[in-house]
């Protein structure tokens, strides 16, 4: 009997149709969902292993977690290699392959974003970041949604440019991590330095700085309840009063608390730090924000609490009675996941995870952007700004501004010192398009107790514009500034800060740095100078960049140009070496005395600008002792500006000066002539 022959299935062929025809699928699924949102980008990832449900996963564009708070760059990916890492507990094993090459594939969407870089980012105490590159652009996994994501980075600039910090030793400052200027008038200060110690110093308006006591301080008291405490956010109001939420997600508040702003159900002024937990155990809080006399918090669940004066509804309520304790805003953001707060004077503003805008309260000046200028009781979405995905909002006085996720930035509100950057003072109660014809706008700056805005574009151009230093500037105006910080600093009224400013004190040295670092290096130099037996080891090519003497010694034709060590014997150690540090430097610290060789070597070499910083020198140091001696080297060395100066001195203290070993020890021409000139400008007439 002849058995029938059955036909032999390959597995591997099998295994390959099904995958072909489940990519077409997905091929097809993505076509469709494109022509549904045209203006929505898909990714396609691997699910990890254990796979999280897909509800769990947000994918957001590198720009906006490139900005955040915290992360630390602990790997670099490329086009088409991934990596894998494992992550603490709250994080599942993420592990990335080719996009081009997924055999299984889930799909997500999210609006894009400007990509900045590809590097594998982690945090601590918060989900992990990871950035992988596809097929045509950058995304991020992270592993839910998380409010800090969309956080703006705090700035990385010099303090000392605020002069409440002037007080500080050059130690102090270089310990400073996290910064604040607050106060009517810009004179309270917070600082946490590198080791998480919370110090206050100022003037202690209402208790403002927590110190325990009502008394002003210009050396920095230490908060010890802080100590130890990760700084995530920081503001505070006009009483002022102070919001500070920590990495643990606790929220400290002190000081002003006439209408309840610091939530603990009472009015009694906050003499120092407490932990506010009314309403809100079990929460979070990753953002607090400050108006007038009312607080804003918002939680890791996207959720925002408000509390403090009411007047105008800008708690959220559905009234306007105070509310003395933190208490969640509902209504229309019930079901909303918000990832920003701002406030201004009287009024709140939010920004939901997918770029919608919320605002109440105060509306008298229209800046929530509703089209009227009636207060709101309850949040109200900006329909003025649908179809825009948002990314910031800063809330000045009585304006707001609003930066998109294309670089676009809106303005509303009062604007009477141009604040709104139209090009008039008229106010705007609905976001007006401004900077149209800038680049691409990456960050935007207000604050709620100034008329001042500033904003920062993609190639680092910083404008301001609005109430400037008490002149109203209707149009932005590029500055020659370095930050949007510093246009605060230098313009707002008052010169409070917009936001807490991160200095990261890193190993980079600039080139003057690298300079100054490099002078009298033997490993380095290629040169010495032999003075008095002591060597100083420089670098021709600095030297010949610096100066013009040493430009022409180090030709072919000089002997010295041949020599690697030079020796000086018509100048002393000091006053060499001090001119050679000049040259790397561009600065000078000797006594008076050693500066008059100095300012012979200046004039020898025809170094104007080293001259007159000798002169300087010698005019801070000039006494009744070395009055004459220093004369007599001005003139010597023909510094008529010094000449001037010394000899006015000497006349102005003519009896003690005369009675000084110098003066009688001095040419004899030269005292005829100094005799002369005195009696010319009547030295001798009492």
């Amino acid at each position: 009997m002849n058995s029938i022959s059955r036909p032999t299935f390959d597995l591997t062929f099998i295994f390959i149709y099904l995958h072909l025809q489940l990519l077409l699928l997905l091929t097809c699924m993505r076509l469709i969902l494109h022509l549904i949102f045209p203006r929505v980008y898909f990714v396609i990832l691997i699910p990890p292993s254990p796979a999280p449900s897909i509800s769990s996963l947000l994918l957001l564009p590198i720009h906006e977690v490139g900005a955040t708070y915290k992360q630390s760059v602990i790997g670099q990916l490329s086009s088409r290699s991934w990596s894998r890492s494992n992550h603490d507990q709250e994080t599942s094993e993420f592990v990335f392959s080719d996009v081009n090459s997924l055999p299984w594939t889930y799909c997500w969407r999210h609006r894009l974003l400007e990509v900045l870089d590809n590097s594998l980012i982690a945090w601590s105490q918060t989900p992990v970041v990871t950035s992988f590159q596809g097929t045509h652009s950058r995304y991020l996994l992270v592993s839910k949604p998380h409010p800090l994501l969309l956080q703006r980075s705090v700035a990385m600039v010099d303090v000392s440019k605020w002069p409440l910090f002037t007080l500080l030793s050059a130690q102090e400052l270089a310990s400073i991590r996290h910064a604040c200027i607050f106060g009517t008038s810009a004179n309270e200060a917070i600082f946490i330095t590198h080791d998480d110690e919370v110090y206050v110093l100022g003037l202690n308006c209402s208790n403002c700085l927590g110190t325990g006591d009502s008394q002003s301080t210009i050396v920095p008291k230490k908060l010890d309840c802080l100590t130890g405490k990760k700084l995530v956010s920081l503001s505070y109001g006009s009483g002022p009063h102070v919001l500070l939420a920590t990495e643990e997600g606790e929220l400290y508040v002190w000081g002003h608390n006439g209408y309840s702003q610091l939530g603990n159900g009472t009015t009694n002024q906050g003499v120092s730090p407490v932990l506010l937990s009314t309403n809100l155990q079990n929460k979070r809080v990753t953002e607090v924000a400050c108006g007038s006399h009312h607080s804003l918090a918002l939680t890791l669940e996207g959720e925002v609490f408000a509390w403090g004066y009411n007047n105008c509804g800008q708690v959220g309520s559905g009234s306007t009675a105070n509310q003395p304790t933190p208490r969640k805003v509902s209504n229309c953001l019930q079901s909303k996941v918000m990832v920003s707060i701002a406030c201004g004077q009287t009024s709140s503003m939010a920004v939901a995870d997918n770029g919608e805008v919320y605002g109440w309260g105060y509306n008298g000046n229209g800046q929530l952007g509703l089209g009227n200028n009636g207060n709101q009781l309850t949040p109200c979405r900006l329909i003025a700004l649908q179809g825009f995905c948002v990314v910031q909002i800063a809330s000045g006085y009585a304006h707001s501004l609003a930066l998109t996720d294309e670089g676009l930035l809106y303005a509303w509100g009062a604007n009477t010192y141009g604040q709104l950057g139209t090009g008039n003072k008229s106010n705007q109660l609905s976001p007006v398009q401004v900077m149209t014809e800038k680049e691409r706008i990456v960050e935007i700056a207000a604050c709620h107790s100034t008329h001042t805005s500033a904003a920062k574009t993609q190639s680092g151009q910083v404008f301001m514009w609005g109430q400037c230093r008490g002149q109203p500037i209707v149009l932005p105006h590029l500055t020659h500034l370095a930050s949007t910080d510093d246009v605060f600093t230098c313009f707002a009224t008052p010169s409070v800060m917009w936001r807490m400013l991160s200095m990261e004190h890193d190993d980079f040295l600039t080139v003057a740095q690298s300079l100054q670092k490099e002078f009298d290096n033997p490993e380095t130099s290629d040169l010495k100078f032999s003075i008095d037996g002591k060597y100083i080891h420089v670098h021709k090519a600095v030297l010949k960049i610096r100066c013009e003497h040493f430009r022409s010694m180090f030709q072919s034709h000089w002997n010295e140009d041949m020599k690697e060590v030079i020796e000086i014997d018509q100048f002393s150690y000091p006053v060499y070496r001090s001119f050679l540090e000049f040259l790397y430097t561009d600065s000078v610290d000797l006594p008076p005395e050693d500066a008059i060789g100095l300012l012979d070597l200046a004039t020898s070499y025809c170094e104007n600008r080293l001259k007159k910083l000798c002169q300087h020198i010698i005019k801070r140091g000039i006494t009744v002792e070395n009055g004459f001696s220093l004369l007599s080297a001005a003139i010597r060395y023909d510094a008529e500006d010094l000449e001037e100066f010394c000899f006015k001195f000497c006349v102005n203290h003519l009896t003690e000066v005369t009675q000084t070993a110098a003066f009688w020890q001095i040419d004899g021409n030269m005292l005829k002539e100094f005799i002369s000139r005195a009696g010319h400008c009547g030295a001798f007439k009492n």
